[in-house]
C-alpha cells in the first residue's frame, strides 16, 4: 500500500511539473538554430472552438489588417455551412487543426469512439481543404496513452491561458496575454467570444509594438527547427514535447 501510495505521488508530482512548465525538461539550448535565437520574439495564438459565423470573420479581419498569422483548431459540427471560413483561414495564411467532432474529452473513448471525433473531423477538413495532415488539439488538454496512440498527429497543448471565457473582460484578458507572454509561447483563445476579438487584437498591438511576431504552430517549431510529429505532445516552443510517460489525469476548467 505505501508503495503504492508514493507511485502515485511521484505521477502527480510530474503532471504538476510538466503542466505548469512551459520547457521540456529534454530541451536544450542546442535546439535552437542560428538564425532563430532567444532575442526573437515568435508567439503561436490559437484559438478553439470555432469555426463562428459571426465571430470569426471579425477575427480574421482584425489578424488581416495586422498581418498576424493564427492557428485554428475547429470543432466539426460547426464546420458544416462554414467551409467559406475554413478555406479563407487557410488562404489568409493560418494554420487550421481539429478539436474533435462536438467537444468532448476523447480520454476514455473506444477506437470506434475516438475516430468519430477525430476522423471524420479530419475528412470535412480534407474534403474542404484538400489536405489530411491537421493538429489536435484535445478538449481540456485530456491526454492519454490512447489518444497518443489513435491522434495520427500533433498534440498541440498550451503554455498561456487567459481564461478568455471566463468573465468576457476584454481589459482583464488583454492583460495577461501582454503580460505573461514571452518568446515560443502558444496562447489559447476561443475565437466564439466577440470580446475575445476585441481583447486579442489590443494585445496583439502591444506585442507588435515590443517586437513580437506571430505565426503559426507549425512555423514556430520550424523556426526552432523542430518538426511536429504524430503523437508527440507540444507546450511551447523550444521543446521536444512534454514526457511522452507523463499523462493528464487533472481535469482543466479552461477550454
Amino acid at each position: 500500500m505505501k508503495r503504492s501510495i508514493r507511485s502515485e505521488a511521484l505521477l502527480f508530482s510530474l503532471c504538476f511539473f510538466f503542466l505548469t512548465t512551459c520547457h521540456s525538461v529534454f530541451a536544450s539550448a542546442a535546439e535552437l538554430t542560428a538564425e532563430h535565437s532567444d532575442t526573437e520574439k515568435l508567439l503561436a495564438l490559437t484559438f478553439d472552438d470555432g469555426p463562428s459565423s459571426s465571430v470569426t470573420p471579425k477575427l480574421l479581419d482584425g489578424l488581416a489588417e495586422r498581418g498576424v498569422h493564427a492557428t485554428f483548431f475547429l470543432i466539426g459540427n460547426r464546420i458544416e455551412g462554414n467551409e467559406a471560413l475554413v478555406t479563407r483561414m487557410e488562404s489568409e495564411g493560418h494554420q487550421v487543426g481539429i478539436h474533435t467532432y462536438s467537444h468532448v474529452a476523447i480520454t476514455g473513448l473506444t477506437q470506434t469512439q475516438f475516430y468519430r471525433q477525430i476522423g471524420r473531423t479530419r475528412e470535412l477538413l480534407t474534403s474542404i481543404l484538400g489536405e489530411e495532415s491537421f493538429p489536435l488539439r484535445p478538449p481540456y488538454g485530456f491526454v492519454d496513452k490512447n489518444v497518443i496512440q489513435w491522434s495520427n498527429a500533433p498534440i498541440i497543448l498550451w503554455s498561456v491561458d487567459p481564461k478568455d471565457w471566463s468573465d468576457h473582460n476584454v481589459q482583464r484578458i488583454a492583460s495577461v496575454m501582454i503580460n505573461q507572454a514571452s518568446p515560443g509561447d502558444i496562447i489559447l483563445l476561443h475565437d466564439i467570444f466577440s470580446s475575445t476579438v476585441e481583447a486579442t487584437l489590443t494585445a496583439v498591438d502591444e506585442l507588435l509594438r515590443q517586437g513580437y511576431y506571430f505565426v503559426t504552430v507549425e512555423e514556430l517549431f520550424s523556426a526552432y527547427g523542430i518538426l511536429l510529429e504524430n503523437g508527440t505532445i507540444y507546450r511551447c516552443a523550444p521543446n521536444t514535447s512534454a514526457d511522452q510517460t507523463t499523462f493528464y489525469p487533472r481535469r482543466y476548467e479552461d477550454d
